[in-house]
């Protein structure tokens, strides 16, 4: 994505430069939990005795379980010990869940959360991505990542991050695919699972947000797929215009 032109930056009264002034921006609300509605899928606060067995059994089909390398929890080799999980993951209000419906099946088939939501600087990142193979790589995978982004803007936040793994190349891949701008390697950020995370960070700001918006609703105009469900223009193409 093509960045607007920065705002000029300001002097202060000893000539020295500072950040644009804001007079007009208030801190957004946090995420209420309501659905999602979209053409391709219905995004759905996580509710464990609702979703859990659906999810399970889509994720399932990861017979190698390469879905949980980078994530810090997983993988579940029990239902029972999914639920528990999710359960717990339903009534957290930092990561605030939600399951991704796909309309064309009905099925619960993945989750992602808003997480490090920050009013107070209108920061509010998007993670705990996990799509079953199932929904990976399809219109309702990626117009669940439009929904939660498009929400957040409306709400009047200023910035939208992802941040991953840097060895976790899909994410990084994904991330940019849908417009994000890297904004480089936080090196030994954190450890998870007994190992070193290098965090990558990537992000959209609200100047950014109308084109993306833009490119967003021409991806999914129901125009650019032909008879077989195959896009004409991919989304890659549409964002970095």
């Amino acid at each position: 994505m093509n960045h607007p032109h920065p705002h000029a930056n300001e002097l202060n009264s000893h000539g020295q430069p500072i950040g644009q002034s804001l007079p007009d921006w208030s801190p957004p609300p946090l995420p209420a939990r309501l659905p999602m509605d979209g053409l391709h899928c219905r995004l759905e606060p996580l509710d464990a005795k609702a979703h859990a067995r659906c999810l399970f059994d889509a994720n399932s089909v990861d017979a190698a379980d390469k879905n949980w390398t980078y994530l810090p929890y997983g993988p579940f080799t029990t239902f029972e010990e999914y639920a528990r999980w999710a359960d717990t993951a339903s009534k957290s209000g930092d990561p605030q869940f939600y399951t991704v419906v796909p309309h064309s099946t009905g099925n619960p088939s993945g989750i992602a959360s808003y997480l490090r939501i920050t009013p107070a600087t209108g920061s509010i990142e998007v993670g705990h991505i996990h799509f079953s193979p199932a929904l990976q790589r399809t219109p309702a995978a990626t117009e669940a990542m439009f929904l939660m982004m498009k929400y957040a803007f409306d709400l009047g936040y200023r910035r939208y991050e992802w941040k991953c793994d840097a060895l976790n190349a899909p994410s990084r891949a994904a991330a940019q695919r849908l417009g994000l701008s890297f904004e480089g390697i936080f090196r030994q950020a954190t450890v998870y699972k007994s190992r070193n995370r290098d965090t990558a960070w990537f992000a959209a700001i609200d100047s950014e947000w109308p084109a993306l918006n833009q490119a967003f609703t021409k991806w999914l105009d129901p125009k650019n797929f032909d008879e077989n469900g195959r896009q004409r223009t991919s989304l890659r193409d549409f964002t970095q215009l």
